[in-house]
């Protein structure tokens, strides 16, 4: 068997290169996707906060990229310096998008459970749960022993 970072990171890659081929003809990715759905939840949001919603799913210049793909292309707005929200027009092209992504999510998920998809989410929070806090509890003792 296969180690769980294998395929976690194949499994990104495939949901990746998927997503950005089923958004192709709307031109996003799935990092602009996410963006929007940022935006979607939290109407007016600073670009700090989407970056950092966003951060564990890309890097900083990766989702600045993102943000100015959705502002150049309609998708959002500026409603002040600073600040991202949806535009009409990118709320209502969200809809087909949406429809699109379900099928996506309905094909990723064929021969999996609920409560298996659940289990598998519950698993991997707690795994990172568990290397979060070891290595914050490490960051003191190599902090003193650097010195």
């Amino acid at each position: 068997m296969k180690p769980i970072g294998y395929w976690l990171n194949r499994t990104d890659r495939a949901l990746t290169r998927s997503m950005d081929a089923t958004l192709e003809e709307f031109g996003l990715t799935r990092i602009a996707w996410q963006v929007l759905n940022t935006l979607r939840e939290t109407p007016d949001s600073a670009d700090a906060d989407v970056l950092e919603a966003l951060s564990a799913n890309a890097d900083t210049d990766t989702l600045t990229i993102a943000v100015g793909t959705v502002l150049a292309d309609g998708w959002a707005m500026r409603p002040a310096p600073d600040r991202l929200a949806l535009s009409d027009s990118g709320r209502e092209r969200l809809t087909a998008v949406a429809q699109r992504v379900d099928t996506f999510r309905a094909t990723a998920m064929t021969g999996i459970t609920p409560d298996e998809f659940r289990a598998a989410v519950l698993v991997l929070e707690r795994m990172t749960h568990n290397v979060e806090t070891a290595m914050s509890a490490a960051s003191p003792a190599l902090t003193a022993a650097a010195s």
